[in-house]
């Protein structure tokens, strides 16, 4: 079978988006100070020098109405220095106001940017968050929860890829936690794609935590950047390899994830004979709590990288946890976009922050993709086209901002 992207003919399966708010409950203004460049692109100092103080209120109630508004807005309040107030904090969730993991991130950010939180407290439902400079350091931060250690870096990395130097951050809570983003697929699938954009970051697991209790741990180094690029991203190409891991720790047998590794490559070579698919089979040594998962990859000819992943639970079979992280990848890869379901609101800040026009197709156009637009849209001059290719596929075009740090040399 040919390996370019097949005319998509399947329904998705249940969206992992809705997964992810069921997770979140377990546990009009612009950018200021304008400086016109030497072309028609609009430029802005680092935002330690952008001296507007009027606080922007976000509803964070809008559109997807959960902790992605949070945290996308506080990264840019950090990032561009201007205070901001977000009321109806997850309005859009069963159980509203912050949890463990939102208030972790947000206090994170704080830190990174010496800067002041109000109404920081579990169950909050308005906060106001005033940013100061950027420093680079050694921060620590714990959920205290199986809260995902992966929505604590999409806050934070954001913000310290513009500080005055490297900085270490030491990240406690979940690894690889049901209904939200495993660090595997964010160092797999979103780390290479983010390094086009010039946001470069490394991570190391010293202990895996999984639910309920938690308890993983991961160090992760921040690189500085001069500014972000645009990328432009329209071409997925042919898939060149598919690899991935599959895991297992505490009190369940290797051969678990052998079972799991088995099936997803039966699967994947049925849509995809000629390709080459390895996936790795590892008993997790340093772990807290009994998980199982596996996490999928795609890597194409051009450059892209698409994921599918799945999570073991207490009745749930080896055969299902591999079958559905295997059609996940296939579904990612029949729309024929450049980045998965997960990653593709992830890059909008990205984009925003950019000096120049971003171009990147991806499939259906996601509510938390629209929701990342729309609050750029309301922090900053980016400029944002949407153009559908046809019902399953995408293009967005981004003029960024061209946000420059001025802490760090060329």
């Amino acid at each position: 079978m040919n390996n370019a992207a097949p005319k998509p003919q399947r329904q998705p399966r249940e969206n992992r988006r809705h997964r992810a708010a069921m997770a979140e409950d377990q546990d009009s203004g612009a950018a200021s100070n304008i400086i016109p460049g030497t072309s028609s692109e609009l430029v802005l100092k680092a935002a330690n020098s952008i001296q507007d103080t009027s606080i922007v209120d976000i509803d964070g109630g809008a559109l997807e109405g959960g902790g992605q508004v949070l945290r996308n807005t506080v990264s840019f309040s950090c990032l561009l220095h201007r205070p901001v107030r977000v009321y109806n904090v997850r309005a859009g969730r069963s159980k509203p106001g912050l949890r463990p993991q939102h208030l972790t991130g947000i206090m994170l950010t704080r830190d990174v940017c010496h800067g002041r939180l109000e109404g920081g407290a579990v169950g909050s439902t308005e906060i106001q968050f005033y940013p100061g400079n950027i420093q680079h350091g050694e921060y620590r931060a714990d959920t205290g929860t199986a809260g995902s250690i992966c929505l604590l870096l999409q806050v934070a990395i954001p913000c310290l890829v513009y500080a005055d130097g490297h900085t270490n951050l030491t990240l406690k809570g979940g690894t690889n936690a049901d209904m939200a983003p495993q660090l595997d697929h964010m160092t797999m699938v979103f780390r290479p794609i983010a390094e086009k954009f010039g946001m470069r970051f490394d991570c190391r697991v010293i202990r895996r935590g999984y639910y309920p209790k938690g308890g993983g741990e991961v160090m992760v180094t921040c690189h500085p950047t001069k500014q972000l690029s645009a990328v432009t991203m329209t071409d997925r190409g042919d898939i060149k390899q598919i690899y991935g891991r599959s895991f297992v720790a505490g009190v369940l047998p290797i051969r678990v994830a052998h079972i799991m590794a088995q099936v997803a490559e039966s699967i994947i070579h049925k849509e995809y004979k000629d390709v080459a698919v390895n996936i790795d089979v590892v008993k997790e040594e340093s772990a807290i709590g009994t998980g199982t998962g596996i996490v999928l990859v795609a890597e194409t000819t051009t450059g892209c990288f698409l994921g599918g992943t799945a999570l073991g639970k207490k009745g749930k079979q080896a055969e299902q946890v591999g079958q559905e992280a295997a059609e996940e990848l296939i579904n990612n890869l029949y729309h024929g976009g450049c980045v998965d379901d997960y990653v593709q609101d992830q890059i909008i800040l990205l984009m925003a922050l950019a000096k120049g026009k971003s171009t990147v197709r991806i499939g259906a156009l996601s509510l938390h993709t629209e929701t990342a637009i729309h609050v750029a849209k309301q922090l900053t001059e980016a400029k944002f086209k949407i153009t559908e290719i046809n019902k399953g596929a995408t293009l967005i075009e981004c003029d960024g901002i061209g946000l420059v740090n001025s802490q760090v040399g060329s």
